[in-house]
């Protein structure tokens, strides 16, 4: 499975970040061995003083394509999730500023939580106008609602079909609104898409 991950999809956390607003989307990947266990915790990495959340909401693939209209996208997905892209942000903007990828901060073992279930599309309504939300120690820090990404989720199927095959059971982050932030030992973060509870994970 490949996890393909949007940034700079929320004009907010552009802003937040102090980034210029793309005029395409921002992709990059994380390998299978940066998903966060189930029932683990999340280890702060030793290389790293600041790592970020970044609550995302989650597309699964369901069935293989290639340069995929947009128009079709919708018949790629069934399912809706919830996670976190975990950011070493410290050693993220050293990489920026030399010009190099961001893997090294995005792509640790770890690194990309991936929540404990998965909801029906058919079920939570028009897929652009999704409510979702990230507690931190029981205090909501993260809101948003996929009305305000810049590109839609059908149009980054589209997009993302474009340079690479989708198969069944890739997942794609369609980024992160406004309201990231530091995490540090003993931290709960709690995720809800809608009413639902997504995640629960300790930071150790």
């Amino acid at each position: 499975m490949k996890i393909i991950c949007i940034g700079r999809n929320y004009t907010d956390h552009i802003s937040e970040l102090k980034n210029e607003k793309p005029e395409e989307p921002v992709i990059f990947q994380k390998p299978d061995t940066s998903i966060l266990l189930k029932k683990q915790p999340f280890f702060i990495p030793d290389f790293s003083n600041e790592v970020h959340y970044e609550v995302e909401v989650l597309v699964k693939i369901k069935k293989i394509g290639k340069h995929i209209q947009e128009k079709f996208a919708h018949k790629y997905y069934d399912e809706i999730g919830l996670g976190i892209d975990f950011t070493a942000r410290d050693l993220q903007q050293k990489l920026k500023e030399k010009g190099l990828p961001w893997e090294k901060s995005k792509a640790f073992d770890g690194a990309a939580v991936i929540g404990n279930k998965w909801l029906d599309k058919s079920e939570l309504g028009d897929v652009n106008d999704l409510n979702f939300s990230l507690k931190k120690n029981e205090v909501v820090v993260q809101k948003g609602n996929t009305s305000h990404m810049l590109w839609k989720i059908d149009e980054l199927i589209a997009y993302i079909s474009t340079y690479f095959t989708l198969k069944i059971g890739d997942v794609i982050f369609t980024g992160t609104p406004a309201g990231v932030g530091k995490v540090s030992p003993e931290d709960r973060l709690t995720g809800f898409l809608e009413e639902h509870k997504m995640f629960s994970i300790k930071v150790k």
